[in-house]
């Protein structure tokens, strides 16, 4: 072995950790438990109940996915500005509950593979239908934008709304009942809650769900760089939508499976 060559593997050798962290797929194992982030507040995904227990499509899944692991779900409350700090401080091993993929969240944590195509999109009440279906006639001072605090709904409103009046909520579930009171004029969220809105509460009407706004996607938050714990949500996943499995559940709750709505007429990426 030349000089060269002996002290490159040395160097190698030198660099790599002296104890590497377990995966999260084996602390969970290790620890009898899937620990799974969720806010409870954005149906149909993830609703907290009265008796204080938890159901939504991502709930459904969770479940599911711990059942592979033979361990019980362990529920950690969270609310969606503290939804990336509790992943990051290892409050968690998962997050779900209609999780947006964006790009800042992408540099800071990863994500499983794609749940489901979907984009942003008006709901509002239905005698608004036609006066506000754009950007261009939702953009002014007079319109009053009602969106929960901390989310990707925010942070699109603020992007591509600027003139819009903005009401944030800290009660993501009342904003229906102010939307529909006329206490707000617009909310801009995906296309799966508005349709599930619309089917749930009177009055409501989303907007061009097949034409959204925007791109958008979700997917579990998992932890950065953890390729074991990925490598298994996503092969997880994957059997699930191929057994028809993720179908059903999501079946349970839109009555659909197909969610996708087709790529936006004007697209306005996540930044």
């Amino acid at each position: 072995m030349t000089r060269g060559l002996a002290a490159g593997l040395l160097a190698t050798v030198l660099a790599l950790p002296l104890h590497a962290a377990p995966s999260h797929l084996d602390t969970i194992v290790h620890n009898g438990a899937l620990r799974v982030c969720t806010t409870g507040d954005y149906a149909p995904y993830s609703l907290l109940r009265a008796d204080g227990g938890y159901e939504g499509i991502d709930i459904a899944l969770a479940q599911s996915l711990a059942a592979s692991l033979d361990v019980p779900v362990q529920w950690v409350p969270t609310r969606w500005p503290m939804l990336l700090p509790d992943l990051l401080a290892d409050r968690c091993d998962i997050a779900v509950g209609g999780i947006s993929v964006s790009l800042p969240r992408q540099r800071q944590a990863g994500f499983s593979a794609v749940l489901e195509v979907d984009g942003k999109i008006p709901l509002l009440r239905c005698i608004d239908r036609d006066r506000y279906r754009t950007v261009a006639q939702i953009d002014h001072p007079e319109v009053r934008v009602i969106e929960p605090r901390g989310g990707t709904n925010e942070a699109f409103a603020h992007r591509v709304l600027p003139h819009a009046q903005l009401i944030l909520s800290d009660d993501n579930p009342a904003i229906f009942n102010e939307l529909r009171e006329g206490h707000a004029d617009v909310m801009i969220t995906d296309a799966s809650e508005a349709r599930f809105q619309q089917r749930r509460t009177p009055g409501l009407c989303a907007v061009n769900p097949q034409q959204p706004l925007q791109y958008g996607e979700k997917a579990f938050l998992l932890p950065r760089d953890d390729v074991a714990w990925k490598a298994y949500v996503d092969q997880w996943l994957h059997l699930s939508k191929a057994s028809g499995a993720y179908a059903r559940i999501v079946a349970d709750w839109l009555g659909e499976t197909d969610m996708s709505p087709s790529r936006p007429a004007a697209f306005a990426p996540e930044k």
